[in-house]
């Protein structure tokens, strides 16, 4: 393969990964936008979700994109029971702090569930087109990640949609953007906060399902993923899902492209230390001051 093509097949698959890095970390930009809820158990919902495609397609026999039709709404159940029955107890003026150690102990407690069932053992999900891939002007393209990346476009346009055109969107982005104003008009803003939790777990439903086509997984493997999902909405500037999904689109491209001349880990570690070296001068992030306030 020349170096042109090779150039051209990273930036496909940085892409690719990108978009599934806006929707791993779309349900942490909902959940800050919401409360100022640290959610460090996303990632743990994330593998959560994967262990359930896994099982649905290896004991049941049934192909993970199909599994959603049932782990959307449990999810968003979820969600929902979290929010009103944990977070909505904690006290405001110690929200945020309160939050990151009780989704932590929520996190651990998954993990060690996880554990118990399946055993520390790697799991991987065997589908009859996992090996399959396409021709793209010479780029050769696994067509799991073609679905990954098509199940976050799918998932990303629906919240959009939902947040823009629906009822439920304008209060849920009244909630986010002024809540006393939002109740001074009559809106619920326990009951929207509840079901935007509920949306963000629901977007970990799909963004685990996408993650387990073609990862393998282990109980522990959502501390892998909870400092770059934390990375894109800190970039993307807190609060903000179009400012994560940029990010996300940046942090794809550049560990994809960087992976040409160097390994994954100093690809990952340079990332970092750009995104410490450029906060300093802009802590609102990348993003902050003009993508932060169109939700």
């Amino acid at each position: 393969m020349t170096s042109g093509a090779l150039i051209f097949q990273s930036v496909i698959l940085g892409l690719l990964l990108g978009g599934l890095y806006a929707l791993l970390a779309s349900g942490l930009t909902l959940y800050f936008g919401i409360m100022r809820v640290v959610m460090i158990a996303h990632s743990a919902f994330l593998i959560l979700a994967a262990y359930l495609a896994w099982w649905s397609q290896t004991r049941l026999g049934v192909d993970p994109l199909l599994s959603l039709v049932v782990t959307v709404p449990l999810f968003f159940a979820a969600g929902v029971l979290l929010q009103r029955g944990l977070l909505a107890r904690l006290r405001p003026a110690t929200l945020t702090m309160m939050s990151v150690l009780l989704t932590f102990a929520i996190a651990v407690i998954i993990e060690g569930l996880l554990g118990y069932a399946f055993t520390g053992t790697q799991r991987r999900i065997q589908l009859g087109y996992g090996t399959a891939n396409i021709e793209l002007f010479g780029a050769r393209i696994a067509v799991v990640k073609l679905i990954a990346f098509g199940l976050a476009v799918a998932a990303l346009l629906t919240l959009y949609l939902l947040l823009k055109r629906t009822t439920f969107g304008w209060a849920l982005r009244a909630t986010i953007q002024h809540p006393d104003a939002a109740r001074l008009v009559g809106i619920d803003t326990n009951r929207v906060a509840g079901y935007g939790f509920g949306l963000g777990l629901a977007t970990a439903a799909v963004g685990g399902t996408a993650l387990a086509l073609d990862t393998t997984i282990y109980p522990s493997l959502h501390w892998h993923w909870i400092g770059p999902l934390m990375a894109i909405i800190v970039v993307g500037g807190l609060g903000s899902v179009p400012g994560a999904a940029a990010a996300a689109m940046v942090l794809g491209l550049t560990q994809s492209l960087l992976q040409i001349p160097l390994n994954t880990t100093w690809a990952q570690t340079i990332f970092y230390l750009a995104l410490f070296a450029t906060l300093a001068f802009r802590p609102q992030g990348f993003f902050g001051g003009r993508l932060a306030q169109r939700f």
